[in-house]
């Protein structure tokens, strides 16, 4: 008895181009980096402080129009938070959005099947026409020919898991990179598949197993 479930045979992926763009976005939101005043080094608070203190000192103890220079000071430090948090959230998540809208789902996707087998992640999709079409005069010859020929329409391929290089998990989605026979590749498996019987958990098992620490660069995806 296998001590982990597997598929018994590829399950459709059925990803949509609107879903790419979620999953990838899902992503980019989890695994950009932190704008918020936790990102903000101590050198930076102390400059600010040291402003502040100033500004302050200054509308204090000094009279008339020359104040309006310590309140400028106050203005700049809070338009500095500004920038440096939501600003710059506001900016990466622009570009981050301009690098998607020209960036399309490879078109092999939309008919993948994927499956879950100890030693890897199964890969199915149609087979090229002309593979069909060589092999369409042994249909009508037997049963068997015609055995091979449904075979045939289907061509696969294995990632072991060992190939994975990376990988990450938002609520929705695993993404995952690998590397086979020299060339790079990745993977996004939606979560949905689970009510197919889609055993994510063992996917993750053996993600673990290979790569014990997560962490993923979302645009390296779709390449």
């Amino acid at each position: 008895m296998a001590l982990y479930p597997y598929t018994l045979q590829p399950i459709e992926l059925n990803l949509s181009e609107d879903e790419f763009q979620r999953a990838q976005f899902e992503l980019f939101e989890q695994s950009q980096p932190s704008f918020g005043l936790s990102s903000i080094k101590l050198k930076e608070w102390l400059i600010m402080a040291v402003f502040v203190g100033i500004a302050i000192a200054g509308i204090i103890f000094v009279s008339g129009y020359s104040t309006a220079i310590f309140y400028i000071m106050l203005i700049l430090v809070a338009l500095y938070l500004i920038i440096r948090t939501f600003g710059m959230k506001w900016y990466v998540k622009r570009e981050f959005e301009k690098q998607m809208a020209e960036q399309e789902m490879p078109e092999e996707m939309k008919q993948l099947k994927l499956g879950v087998q100890k030693h890897g992640l199964i890969m199915s999709m149609p087979a090229p026409n002309s593979g069909m079409q060589n092999m369409g005069s042994g249909m009508s010859k037997s049963m068997r020919g015609s055995l091979q020929m449904r075979a045939a329409s289907q061509q696969q391929a294995v990632i072991p898991w060992t190939a994975v290089k990376s990988w990450e998990e938002t609520d929705d989605y695993i993404f995952m990179m690998f590397e086979l026979q020299g060339q790079q590749g990745s993977q996004i498996i939606p979560k949905r598949l689970q009510s197919q019987k889609f055993p994510i958990d063992t996917v993750r098992t053996h993600l673990l197993e290979v790569v014990p620490n997560k962490g993923l660069n979302p645009e390296t995806l779709g390449q």
